[in-house]
Formats: C-alpha cells, structure tokens, sequence
C-alpha cells in the first residue's frame, strides 16, 4: 500500500474524479425551491458543480482535479483534467453560480463546508503556472463572494459546531486559513484565527467521544488541526499539552483505533471510511509539531498508518464512497 501520492496514485484517483464530476445522477440537490420556477434540475441549477452526487463533493473533486494536474502535469489524465477546467471553469458558468448563490433565501447554503471548499479550489488554482490563470480568474469573483459571506457569518457564530460531518466549523476554518494564506488576504486570515482561538482555546483534556456513527471528521483532531494553523509553533506546544496530554498512552484510544465500515453501500456509514482518512491526514499533519526524538511523533505517525491501510483500499466498489473518498485520501498522502 502507498502511504504517499505517487504518479501511479494520481492517475487512479484522476479516474475516479474524471468519471464523476459530470455525471449528473443519482444526485442529492440541496436547493431550496421558493416557487414552482425552482423545480430545476441539478445541471440547471449549478452549471460547474452538477456532478459527483451533490455540490461540495463535485468541488472538492475539482480541488483534487486541480492538485493532482500541478503535482503530475505529465500523468496520462492531464489532457482530460485540462479540457475538463477548460470547459468547466469559465466565466459565464461561474457567474451563474454566483447568482444562485446570492439569491434570496440562500444565504446559508453549504455554509460553511462546502463554501469552504470554494476557497480551497481557488487556492490551489492560484499555485498553477500562468498558462492556466484563465481557471483562477473564472473561479475568483465565486471565492470573493464566500469571503464576503464568512465575513459576515462568522462574528456572529457565538458556539463553534464540533460535530464529525459537514457543519463542522474547525474544518471550514483550517480550509479558510489555507485560502488566505495563499491568496495573502491578512484581513480574513485576521478574523478566520480570532474565531477559531476565541472557540478553542480553553479546551482541556479531549475525550473523545468519537466515531459518530456518520462522521467523515474527527471532531478532536481536526479541531487540533485547526489550532495549528492559528497559533504559533510555541502557543500551539503548550495548548495540545492541554488538549491531548496522553497521546504517548494512545488515549483516548478512539482516535488511535480506526472506524469499522460495515456497509460500504449506505452512504452514513461509508462516511467512516473518510473519518479513518480525515485522521490519517489530521496525524501526519499534527505529527510535524514535534521533533523525531518525541515520541508522540511516532504515535501520531503509528495512528495515521493503521487509518490509511483500513480505508485507503475502498476508493472504488460502490458509488457512496466513490463519489468523493479519494478528496480525503489525497489530503492524507499529501500529508506524509
């Protein structure tokens, strides 16, 4: 089994991507019909982000899309994946979901998972060669627009959402500061820290009351994640002294033991197969915290091993997992 994103790696999970991202059905629409004008179909209504069975999935399958042509331009799908973007991501299908976006009625939609998913696309466009900025300035004004959004949402978020599925606000955190970061915007990297610090500061002695029985997010690790990225190297030692004090014991021993899938066939418990891959990609990451003579390095490294070699084999086999497992599976080798 790789534990890292080799050329062999890139093209199964192009495939996979390549095979879903325009195919319209079965497809989970989350839209809110206001009158009988908004019975639509899913193309009608997202003319990018129609396909891999619902909108957050079919953009991070974009993000993917988007990694795996930078990191292996040469791979035999690259030709696919850039007439794809070619195709996809222009201006006058972007705007059209802009405008869905902003109309009435909407302004929770995919908030803050799949909105944060937006940000994480565009940063990874903004990495590519300038042969490629016709993609960057299609998706940017759809970016902006999210930015404006969280801006707006996020002081008025009092509670953080710690549960292991999509409204989990760590995760759109971490994936926002990596947007901001990249795109240099100090401003909503500002605000994405101060929110995240004012949530989790005083967190103490996690127990880790996980796996739910649909979670695709260690609600603990992935909320360690997002602390990483907000504080400094020194504030961030002493907090996950705080927050994870045992981790050379493994305790708590659920975040070191990987979740049974038991039917990979229902899409609730096929979510656990990316709880093992979300872990795996949230322990090599904290894993760099520490110095090699630290032994909960190792642990961390040990746990993100035994999550991989328990889902990494079930990309493929049923159209639940299928249509967006690799996106987690990518974070984890990206990670190594």
């Amino acid at each position: 089994m790789t534990t890292t994103l080799d050329l062999a790696t890139a093209s199964h999970f192009a495939r996979i991507a390549l095979g879903h991202v325009e195919r319209e059905y079965p497809n989970k629409l989350d839209h809110l019909i206001r009158n009988e004008n908004d019975v639509r179909s899913p193309r009608s209504v997202h003319p990018v982000f129609y396909g891999s069975f619902d909108w957050h999935s079919c953009i991070h399958s974009y993000w993917m899309l988007a990694t795996l042509l930078r990191r292996f331009p040469d791979m035999v799908e690259a030709s696919s994946i850039r007439e794809l973007f070619y195709r996809q991501l222009v201006p006058d299908k972007v705007d059209a979901e802009l405008e869905y976006l902003e109309e009435p009625g909407r302004s929770g939609f995919a908030r803050p998972y799949g909105l944060a998913w937006v940000l994480m696309l565009m940063a990874e466009l903004s990495r590519h060669p300038a042969e490629h900025s016709a993609w960057q300035t299609a998706v940017r004004p759809l970016a902006q627009a999210i930015v404006r959004r969280f801006t707006v949402f996020l002081p008025r978020s009092t509670y953080p959402v710690r549960v292991g599925t999509h409204f989990n606000t760590a995760f759109a955190v971490a994936l926002g500061i990596e947007y901001a970061d990249q795109l240099n915007d100090k401003r909503f990297g500002r605000l994405l820290r101060g929110r995240a610090v004012s949530w989790y500061q005083n967190d103490r002695d996690c127990t880790a009351w996980e796996p739910g029985g649909d979670d695709f997010l260690s609600s603990a690790l992935i909320e360690a994640e997002c602390m990483r990225r907000c504080l400094s190297p020194d504030d961030f030692a002493k907090w996950m002294d705080g927050f994870l004090p045992r981790i050379v014991q493994r305790d708590p021993m659920s975040l070191f033991t990987p979740a049974v899938v038991s039917d990979r066939t229902d899409g609730k418990i096929a979510h656990l197969d990316g709880l093992n891959l979300s872990r795996a990609w949230c322990w090599r990451s904290l894993a760099r915290v520490w110095d090699e003579s630290d032994p909960r390095r190792q642990a961390a490294l040990d746990a993100a091993e035994v999550h991989l070699a328990a889902s990494l084999p079930h990309m493929t086999g049923d159209y639940m997992g299928e249509h967006w497992l690799a996106t987690y599976a990518t974070l984890a080798l990206l990670a190594a």
